[in-house]
């Protein structure tokens, strides 16, 4: 089966997106998005997070492997009058360009040699919001550490982004409470490149 049969698969009986499942990183730090310009929802899924950029005001692009997934994301923002674009795309074979996006936000999707294209897919003073799974987490999620990221990371990995927020879940306190074992992350590009 192939990467992109196991995903079709895997959405085959998925729900519509709402707004409400939109990453962590993305909802509480919201208010840092621009008021207008281009985003993308790289390995959206069924596109949560491509709602709600929609619904702010920007031109979306909502990338995945996974065409069954895009279908209903497509169905969503047609019955909720949202206009955005979505593209059948393996982001692993083909990151973004440089220079062509205003904000990337990137959630449980991780995909090494892929980061340093988003760093410079980033417009002059462009946003990448990153959340997914970090190695402190005991079980759930993806068990291949390929896919788990190291304690501090994403800061080694978009030093030159300026950092705006950050954070890891870990096994502190009341685990069973609360987003736990992953990585929140909000860098910016340099004004000028």
């Amino acid at each position: 089966m192939s990467q992109r049969e196991r995903w079709n698969a895997r959405y085959a009986n998925a729900e519509r997106p709402t707004v409400d499942q939109a990453c962590e990183v993305l909802r509480r730090n919201r208010a840092l998005l621009p008021s207008a310009g281009t985003a993308l929802d790289l390995a959206s899924g069924v596109g949560a997070n491509a709602l709600l950029l929609a619904e702010h005001g920007l031109r979306v692009s909502a990338w995945d492997i996974s065409e069954v997934a895009l279908d209903l994301l497509q169905q969503t923002t047609a019955a909720q009058s949202l206009r955005l674009e979505t593209l059948t795309r393996n982001v692993e074979q083909q990151p973004p360009e440089p220079v062509t996006f205003d904000v990337i936000v990137v959630s449980r999707f991780l995909h090494r040699p892929t980061l340093p294209a988003l760093a410079t897919a980033l417009k002059p003073g462009g946003l990448l919001f990153y959340q997914t799974f970090n190695r402190a987490k005991p079980e759930g999620g993806p068990s291949n550490p390929d896919f788990l990221l190291e304690r501090g990371e994403l800061l080694r990995v978009f030093s030159n982004l300026r950092l705006c927020f950050y954070q890891e879940y870990e096994q502190v306190g009341n685990t069973g409470q609360g987003n736990r074992f992953e990585t929140l992350y909000v860098g910016q590009s340099p004004d000028k490149p």
